[in-house]
């Protein structure tokens, strides 16, 4: 019996996307983002932490999931704070996984289910669908068939790891994984994760990039993405989907994230101090906090030099001077 085989297929616009992503790829690692500033690679993954979890419908907000990750008590509903915790572990964690091994995605199910879930660690005895909210997009394979379906995943994974680019290989992992559905419950977490794990394995600077937000962002289209490829027969469309979403969110990262690695000035040190991440905040509520009378000084000495360094954007940056400006900590 010939070894199992994804049904898929390479197309010119996937080869376009590996291009763009590994010419993206390599102009951020020459310019050492991640490197230079650790508070970007700490808020990046607890990002993708929220955003993971999100998509599963936990209601916990971004600076809950803030507050958690730095120990801060918070009141909530307690398995959301416990699935909170545990996909920090496994995030932080990514060096130490083998996304080629069985054993290795058990052992970081086993983390990301902890005290949440029967069945931790364990394939599903069950029968499973996949759905987008009360929406069923299919059923997954019985539970029987599990073992067998990851047995030949895996040796799929490891028999291409060399021929295929891990950027396909990671898509169609992410795929088959979701289809197959080979837990009781955390299949969607463990599938970003790993399509993660896959990437970092490739390029280190992917256990940095938030591609469970940008995910998040067009959860609709990953779900219909998902639906497309069950009723076709083959991953292609969920494979340019990923790879137009990890295309995006590098050239965000690219174009938005500045090189800070020069002195920040006590000014800007001194706004950055007060703003939270990823809360939008107005000119007035700034001045107030950094208790400024002069607009004219917060413009120049404080925001002109974070925006330009990136580590100030605006919320509607094709309208600079809109009433309705907001200005966020990356």
């Amino acid at each position: 019996m010939s070894p199992y085989s994804p049904p898929y297929s390479i197309n010119d616009a996937m080869l376009a996307y590996v291009s763009s992503i590994s010419e993206t790829v390599g102009e951020i690692s020459i310019q050492n983002k991640f490197k230079t500033r650790p508070h970007l690679r700490k808020n990046n993954t607890i990002k993708s932490v929220y955003a993971s979890l999100k998509i599963e419908a936990n209601s916990m907000s971004l600076n809950q999931v803030r507050d958690v990750i730095d120990g801060h008590l918070v009141l909530g509903n307690e398995k959301e704070i416990q699935e909170v915790k545990n996909a920090y572990a496994a995030y932080a964690d990514l060096n130490s996984i083998d996304p080629y091994s069985i054993e290795s995605i058990k052992r970081v199910h086993s983390v990301v289910t902890r005290n949440t879930v029967n069945q931790s660690g364990e394939f599903r005895t069950g029968e499973e669908g996949v759905c987008n909210g009360d929406i069923c997009i299919f059923m997954a394979p019985p539970a029987r068939l599990v073992p067998q379906l990851m047995d030949d995943l895996f040796q799929w994974m490891k028999n291409s790891q060399n021929v295929v680019h891990p950027l396909i290989l990671s898509c169609v992992f992410h795929y088959e994984f979701v289809f197959i559905h080979p837990f009781t419950d955390g299949n969607g977490r463990m599938a970003r994760l790993w399509h993660t794990a896959i990437l970092a394995k490739w390029k280190p600077l992917f256990q940095y990039v938030p591609l469970e937000s940008q995910i998040e962002l067009f959860q609709e289209d990953y779900y219909a993405a998902i639906a497309m490829c069950h009723t076709v027969g083959s991953s292609n469309y969920f494979i340019e989907f990923m790879l137009k979403q990890i295309d995006s969110v590098l050239r965000n990262i690219l174009n938005t994230d500045n090189d800070s690695s020069e002195i920040l000035s006590e000014y800007v040190e001194r706004m950055l101090s007060v703003m939270d991440y990823d809360v939008p905040y107005t000119p007035k509520t700034l001045m107030k906090q950094l208790n400024l009378k002069s607009r004219e000084t917060f413009r120049i000495h404080y925001l002109s030099p974070a925006l330009k360094l990136g580590l100030v954007t605006m919320t509607i940056p094709d309208k600079p001077k809109s009433k309705n400006q907001r200005y966020v900590k990356r």
